[in-house]
């Protein structure tokens, strides 16, 4: 049995879909905040982007692709997991602890888990714009919207990021998440500015 032999086509739409990884799994950690699930949904994009590479525009931009790709299959595991309870650290955090009476330093952990409290629309709109380096256009385009909604929901998230923070409404962290944050600035660091 003989295999075929991949095509230039498919040896470059390797190279451009392995360049954009470390992009899907920070924008996936960023959605859903779990790292099993945000490497779940990665494995699932590059699957679905591999079998449907037929479907991509060469000179269009590769991540705003698959970008989409991810979100869809986020949106459908939610779907899927809606009736499901599953245990929420972060509510559990807040409902079972006190928080301290002083202030304490602002940990990157900490701000992860602000951002997991934001709703999913407007979580997902700051990551793209913010952390993701997208313009409006781009990121309206990726989640199927109009600019306006996107602007609308990047300042909202904004909003109560900044809201927290000045009112020290932080969700506080649990001791031994040094390494989460280490890890997030790797991954951070790893990441190449815009495009």
């Amino acid at each position: 049995m003989t295999r075929e032999q991949p095509g230039d086509e498919d040896v470059a739409f390797k190279r451009e879909l392995t360049g954009v990884v470390s992009h899907l799994r920070a924008f996936a950690r960023g959605l859903c905040g779990r790292p099993d699930l945000a490497d779940d949904l990665v494995q699932e994009t590059l699957l679905k982007a591999w079998a449907a590479r037929d479907r991509f525009v060469p000179g269009t931009s590769m991540r705003a692709w698959t970008f989409v790709i991810l979100r869809n299959a986020y949106l459908t595991e939610m779907r899927r997991n809606r009736f499901r309870g599953d245990y929420d650290e972060t509510v559990a955090d807040r409902i079972l602890t006190a928080p301290p009476g002083q202030e304490g330093p602002l940990h990157l952990a900490d701000m992860h888990r602000a951002l997991m409290t934001l709703p999913a629309e407007r979580r997902e709109a700051l990551l793209l714009v913010g952390a993701g380096g997208f313009s409006y256009e781009d990121a309206a385009e990726i989640c199927g919207c109009a600019v306006g909604t996107i602007k609308s929901r990047v300042a909202r998230a904004r909003t109560a990021l900044n809201a927290m923070i000045e009112e020290g409404n932080l969700p506080r962290r649990k001791s031994g998440h040094e390494d989460a944050d280490a890890e997030i600035m790797r991954e951070l660091e790893s990441l190449p500015r815009g495009d």
